[in-house]
């Protein structure tokens, strides 16, 4: 009996402007809070247009990068496989439908936003999105384990991340120039050796008879 290939299939890639367009409307009509969780669950695990490593990656371009982080990240991957006008129609697919019913919504309940009722609702979807986010980092975890830095290090970045953010409330940016500086730095100056450590082993084996 022939063994049974265990490992998932490939990243796959959006067939038309069109699929891309409707995958991000649907998306878009998905991310009520937590937005992470929602292009997780859709990009990677659905339609696997990435890799969790690739979305890691991505996810965290997209954060440096001035904006909303999921508008930043249709960009970039509508970008990738359509060009220009792939960035333009991801863009679209996820603005589109929002807006129009953000501003029915906003007619229709004009008058309600500051009765007591409407804002203990939001105070209770405000927790269930950040458990799901919450949720999203936790399940994006293992895909750590192929990054560069020592499993040590990033342990002690997410550390150092959550106090300075959630205890001490520094600015977000001032924790991207600072931690994500210098984690960026470190991964570069390691990979920068683990090329020339390959390039060396190279020449080595070359000048043995």
């Amino acid at each position: 009996m022939k063994d049974v290939d265990q490992n998932p299939p490939g990243p796959l890639r959006p067939r038309s402007l069109g699929e891309l367009f409707w995958a991000f409307s649907w998306l878009a009509l998905q991310g009520f809070g937590g937005v992470l969780a929602v292009v997780q669950r859709e990009l990677v695990d659905k339609r696997r247009w990435l890799t969790n490593e690739e979305f890691v990656e991505e996810w965290a371009v997209a954060q440096v990068l001035p904006g909303a982080n999921v508008v930043n990240l249709s960009l970039m991957l509508g970008d990738r496989y359509f060009g220009w006008r792939g960035g333009l129609v991801a863009l679209a697919g996820l603005l589109t439908f929002p807006l129009v019913i953000v501003m029915v919504l906003a007619v229709l309940f004009a008058g309600l936003s500051d009765q007591p009722q409407m804002q203990g609702a939001m105070r209770g979807m405000g927790a269930v999105a950040a458990g799901m986010i919450a949720a999203a980092g936790l399940k994006l975890l293992p895909s750590l384990k192929k990054n560069v830095l020592p499993a040590q290090i990033l342990s002690g970045v997410i550390a150092l991340t959550f106090v300075a953010i959630a205890l001490l409330r520094i600015p977000l940016i001032w924790v991207l120039l600072g931690l994500g500086g210098l984690a960026a730095l470190w991964a570069y100056r390691l990979l920068g050796q683990g090329q020339r450590d390959t390039a060396s082993d190279k020449a080595a084996g070359k000048d043995q008879p």
